[in-house]
């Protein structure tokens, strides 16, 4: 137990200034997501309060908020158990990606005015410029500034919550593959296409590459999680 404490207090930033209910949800959220509390384990309420020296409020506050997402399940006269994310769930995940992804990405295509893309070939270009310059943490930022111009631009609200809900489960997994060099130059690479097929109006080529896309960082995605044990 003590080994989970420590998993948990290591994804804790309190320098953050946030109500620490959200900060203790997201740090059990993140240790439970990267399978370092394995599913089947009990998390004990009172022994994390006194062992972070936290109140038990904001842990109980967590607890629901994961029970809501299904991260972990409430046994009666057992307690809370961690379920965490499967294989299988980010395949689900993915799945449900490629076609929403695809769907946003022709329907901005067809909104956007010129100005419009050249705004994201500019982007493109800085997120080039940053990749060269080996700066990993800056060309993440700017590849979620890609996917969210494109949700923008597509002007399907709704949808965009749904990926964005749908991308949590995942995030940190895709932080921990794409830091990858060869990883970082295909997902620029693969970028370009589907900007140059939205330029073009090619609805094939923006279906292929977006798949394409998904499918390698799923590749990345379920190699880390094998490795963690994450069946």
């Amino acid at each position: 137990m003590d080994k989970i404490v420590n998993a948990v207090a290591k994804n804790l930033d309190l320098s953050q200034n946030r109500p620490i209910k959200e900060l203790i949800y997201e740090a059990l959220r993140k240790t439970v997501i990267l399978g370092d509390i394995p599913a089947g384990v009990r998390i004990n309420e009172k022994y994390f309060s006194e062992m972070m020296n936290i109140s038990r409020t904001p842990i109980r506050y967590a607890l629901k908020r994961l029970a809501d997402e299904d991260l972990v399940i409430r046994k009666p006269g057992i307690g809370v158990i961690v379920k965490g994310i499967s294989v299988k769930d980010a395949y689900e995940i993915y799945a449900i990606r490629k076609e929403l992804d695809a769907l946003a990405t022709r329907q901005a295509m067809r909104l956007m005015t010129t100005a419009e893309f050249e705004q994201l070939n500019q982007l493109l270009l800085e997120t080039r410029r940053l990749n060269e310059a080996g700066d990993v943490t800056a060309v993440l930022q700017k590849f979620s500034e890609f996917n969210q111009f494109i949700y923008d631009k597509s002007q399907m609200y709704r949808l965009k919550s749904i990926v964005v809900e749908l991308q949590e489960y995942l995030v940190y997994f895709r932080d921990i593959c794409i830091r990858s060099t060869d990883r970082c130059d295909l997902a620029l690479a693969e970028h370009w296409l589907i900007y140059r097929g939205m330029l073009n109006q090619d609805v094939n080529q923006i279906n292929l590459i977006t798949h394409e896309h998904l499918n390698h960082s799923l590749d990345f995605i379920v190699k880390e999680m094998r490795h963690r044990h994450l069946e």
